[in-house]
């Protein structure tokens, strides 16, 4: 990574408790406007943030560990995105791809057919979010193979929408009270190493491969859908094997194999994408969070034919792909290029995965520690047993919070930590929040045991 400099001083200070007396006070104001829906996992507010640190409406600086779930891979105001969605703007906001199209959205596809895994030709579509881009995937595959079933795993998470609620393994908060759900989703059992007895991933595979052929037969599965690293569920890494298995038993039965990538993509685990690590090729990716450092603009990316079947005006949306979002991605993935922003996830995860493995050793509560690059996550469980533990995956994220370190707690348990820093934070400042997380863990983990 190449010498970074930043607009706001990296560094934690907290002037006041949290939430700060002005966060409270929005607080107040979003009860009486805001649908209480709408959860967030910090009480403080922001105003400004800028390479590792979120400072809030309080003057307090906290570092960041979260990027606002793996979304600002090059920080929230990396002054090269800054400039390009400046340039845009001045010059217009919108026209409609669909209405009158323009350069920047060609330049976008451009990129992803070069990035994404692969060397097929390929086509793509953009989109807002990284459920449309996951809806729009399964349509692809739907209409390109004939056929009606989706196969998804346990512990997914695709998304919001009916169809990607029904694709999605957790159902609180996710999909309670929410149904009836889009039919023909069908779910597998994932490998999930420290839950299966760390069951060869080939073996799982074909597992799940038996399920399918038993319970729906191949010739109705139009795609098989898949996160290469779990997100929502647990930052669940399978065991080596068992994405290729999968994917190549998809290939040889005519199944569209897309992978989700909303996640996982953009440098975050150390290859652009997670499927990299294994030199799994899918036929659809899709992509979201990380691709244009914090504008919502997402994507599909697949094999040309598959693509290209689908009919005139079969895909797209009024806003898909809009110019300024557009002018982001170019910047961010340039960013990513120049700073060799795969190299620094890697270099995060050395940093951090070392730290945890070392505390590990000494706290029980620690059931698993894992992951791949900047997408790390820590499992807690009642010691001696494999029996979540989410009060204190709570505790410990509540207890860094209070010392100005944000993080994230998922799981289809709730008992994991994970952890999701900028690709741009300064090791300094990593190191930082990693002693808060441990002395955090080590004090937590170990009361009243």
């Amino acid at each position: 990574m190449i010498e970074m400099s930043y607009r706001l001083p990296q560094q934690r200070v907290l002037h006041t408790a949290l939430p700060g007396p002005r966060s409270q006070e929005l607080a107040a104001r979003r009860k009486a406007a805001v649908a209480a829906g709408v959860g967030s996992t910090a009480p403080v507010y922001t105003a400004d943030a800028d390479g590792g640190v979120i400072v809030d409406v309080d003057g307090n600086s906290l570092i960041d560990l979260a990027s606002g779930i793996a979304v600002t891979n090059v920080g929230a105001s990396h002054p090269k995105v800054v400039a390009a969605v400046r340039d845009q703007v001045e010059r217009f906001t919108h026209t409609c791809f669909m209405v009158t199209p323009y350069e920047a959205y060609i330049q976008v596809a451009e990129q992803l057919a070069e990035l994404t895994p692969g060397t097929h030709e390929k086509r793509s579509v953009l989109f807002n979010s990284g459920a449309e881009a996951v809806e729009n995937a399964v349509k692809v595959a739907r209409l390109a193979t004939g056929r009606p079933a989706v196969v998804a795993f346990d512990h997914a998470y695709h998304g919001r929408t009916n169809l990607t609620m029904a694709l999605t393994a957790k159902n609180m908060p996710y999909k309670a009270h929410f149904g009836p759900f889009a039919p023909e989703v069908y779910r597998m059992p994932m490998s999930y190493p420290f839950r299966d007895g760390g069951t060869d991933g080939a073996m799982a595979a074909r597992a799940a491969i038996s399920r399918i052929e038993k319970q729906l037969g191949a010739d109705s599965v139009a795609a098989i859908i898949i996160e290469p690293i779990q997100g929502e569920g647990g930052f669940i890494v399978p065991a080596p094997g068992f994405l290729p298995t999968l994917a190549e038993w998809a290939r040889a039965n005519g199944v569209v194999f897309i992978a989700d990538e909303v996640q996982t993509g953009f440098a975050r685990t150390g290859d652009w994408f997670a499927c990299d690590h294994e030199g799994v090729v899918p036929d659809i990716i899709t992509m979201a969070k990380g691709i244009a450092g914090g504008m919502p603009l997402s994507a599909i990316t697949g094999r040309a034919e598959q693509l290209d079947a689908v009919h005139a005006g079969g895909l797209g949306g009024t806003y898909g792909g809009n110019p300024v979002a557009c002018a982001a991605a170019l910047a961010a993935i340039e960013v990513m290029k120049d700073e060799d922003l795969p190299g620094r996830a890697r270099h995060i995860g050395e940093i951090a995965l070392t730290r945890f493995r070392e505390l590990a050793q000494e706290i029980p509560a620690i059931g698993e520690v894992r992951g791949r690059g900047a997408m790390l996550a820590l499992e807690f469980v009642r010691p001696g047993t494999t029996e979540p533990d989410p009060a204190l995956a709570s505790a410990v994220a509540a207890r860094c919070l209070q010392q100005g370190v944000i993080t994230l707690t998922c799981g289809t348990y709730g008992n994991v930590i994970r952890l999701l820093p900028p690709l741009v934070i300064g090791d300094e400042l990593l190191h930082e929040a990693l002693s808060v997380l441990c002395t955090a863990i080590a004090e937590l983990g170990t009361a009243g045991r």
